[in-house]
């Protein structure tokens, strides 16, 4: 999908004020307006529709977009990679698995900023396994949890408690304790705020607030759920997960009238063994929620 050319666009020079006014123009969409436009886009590739479909999740994407204000970039740039996410997300959305367009675009959109957050901060090129990405977003949290504020090295105990949290080695928490602390950069470089004011990057990491830490914990319950979903993946027999995995985990869904094929029985009955399938996973996440303490899915 390209990006149209009356997309609003953040920029130092406009301010991300005016910015946020613009995009606020675009109405919020209806559950059954939001399906048929986009039905509209994955049959038809009606751009039109692709294009209502993003202007109105513009606000998502910003919202998104400032919980990463803490790294020390451009406003601007982090918001135009959310954008590029949110149309990653419309462009492979598929309404007929039930969920809404902001939901599934989410996921998109963080994945889009964090990959730009890792490909602008020299301290983490070598960042690149899932553990070193998850090691460089939640390092700040982790030590504000167990009270690690000291500057410098950690103290051995924080060190282990944080790569046992993190799933890391110790090695690996001390080396990007170190860069982050300033090792690789200056954090009193003067960086751009929205093109109106400027401050340093020491004020921008030293920034706590409540929407950044939301922004981490909703990313920590997603892995949750994930993990959850694929444990509760037992309870189904191998042709149900097939089934399910096939239709509703795929990226690119297979349709009925193919696995009907497969299996050699009717559409109607592959439609049966999938819903019944759902139900079983959703069944055995809440079960193992509950086992785990944590908050079903």
């Amino acid at each position: 999908m390209a990006a149209y050319p009356n997309l609003p666009a953040p920029s130092p020079e406009q301010g991300l004020n005016r910015y946020l006014q613009e995009i606020r123009k675009f109405p919020m969409l209806e559950p059954e307006e939001e399906y048929m436009l986009a039905k509209r886009w994955v049959e038809d590739e009606d751009t039109e529709a692709a294009h209502k479909l993003v202007t109105s999740h513009l606000r998502l994407a910003a919202k998104i977009a400032m919980g990463y204000r803490g790294y020390g970039l451009p406003q601007a740039e982090v918001i135009s990679e959310a954008n590029v996410g949110l149309m990653q997300a419309v462009k492979k959305f598929d309404p007929e698995k039930g969920f809404r367009l902001a939901t599934y675009a989410m996921w998109w959109i963080r994945a889009a900023i964090q990959e730009y957050v890792l490909r602008s901060w020299s301290m983490v090129k070598l960042g690149t396994t899932s553990a070193q990405k998850k090691l460089f977003f939640n390092l700040r949290k982790a030590k504000n949890r167990i009270g690690a504020l000291e500057e410098g090295d950690l103290r051995p105990e924080n060190v282990e408690r944080i790569a046992t949290d993190l799933g890391v080695t110790a090695e690996e928490v001390t080396s990007m304790n170190r860069r982050m602390s300033g090792g690789d950069a200056s954090l009193n470089v003067t960086v751009g705020m929205d093109g109106e004011s400027s401050t340093q990057w020491q004020d921008w990491l030293a920034d706590d607030s409540a929407d950044q830490a939301g922004d981490y914990a909703e990313r920590d319950e997603y892995e949750n759920r994930i993990g959850l979903m694929v444990e509760a993946m037992d309870v189904l027999n191998e042709r149900e997960r097939d089934i399910l995995t096939q239709r509703r985990l795929s990226e690119d869904t297979v349709t009925l009238e193919d696995l009907s094929g497969k299996y050699d029985v009717s559409r109607e009955r592959i439609r049966q063994i999938e819903v019944r399938a759902f139900e079983k996973l959703q069944k055995r996440v809440r079960e193992l929620a509950r086992e785990k303490n944590m908050v079903p899915a």
